[in-house]
């Protein structure tokens, strides 16, 4: 259980994951990141490093607490924080998307037991916020066992998000054999920052 207010500005600051390349400072407003989010395992930290890097960075450990990660696109520059997924750093979700741009949150397609949970966490982040763009990352797509996004996305009940917030599923895979950023990558890549300009035009 979190031992903080739920006034985010009490809420303990951001620490980047140590000695990590991707943590260099964005030229812009700390309010105005793309929150990351998801169950501890569905792969955030991998998916991240994979999007600012275009290579495979595979995290050791779970990430324990914050990972701010900068990626900077040709005509945009993104900061993300990615909160970690265990039990522990959950109650800091909604803290920190109250002032979010967008979400975007990462379920592990193979994991079927835990599908339920993530669905719940998830209806409850964007049920406070009706516009709120949301981009899921159906992850780990490569793995036998992985559920098809059309199964994802009746397991998440995402037709129920909402009729007015813009809402993205793609399906995802990141493995030691990508040599480069696959192409759907890259348009998830270039959505989100699309979706985050706009969203900071609108603000």
């Amino acid at each position: 259980m979190c031992q903080a207010s739920n006034d985010p500005s009490r809420a303990p600051s951001p620490q980047p994951l140590a000695h990590s390349p991707l943590t260099r400072p964005c030229v812009q407003e700390r309010n105005k990141q793309i929150i990351v989010l998801g169950l501890d395992g569905a792969g955030k930290t991998s998916i991240l490093h994979f999007l600012a890097l275009n290579r495979v960075q595979r995290s050791v450990a779970p990430t324990q607490g914050f990972n701010a990660v900068c990626i900077s696109t040709q005509d945009h520059q993104m900061e993300f924080l990615e909160i970690g997924g265990s039990e522990p750093f959950r109650c800091y979700w909604e803290m920190y998307l109250s002032k979010g741009l967008l979400l975007v949150f990462v379920v592990d397609s193979a994991d079927h037991k835990r599908l339920p949970e993530a669905k719940k966490y998830l209806h409850q982040l964007i049920g406070t916020n009706p516009v709120l763009p949301l981009v899921v990352f159906a992850n780990k797509q490569d793995l036998e066992a992985a559920y098809h996004i059309t199964d994802i996305h009746e397991a998440l009940a995402l037709s129920e998000v909402g009729n007015d917030r813009k809402m993205f599923l793609f399906g995802t895979q990141v493995t030691e054999s990508c040599s480069e950023i696959p192409s759907i990558m890259q348009d998830a890549r270039d959505l989100i920052a699309q979706l985050a300009a706009d969203t900071s035009d609108q603000a």
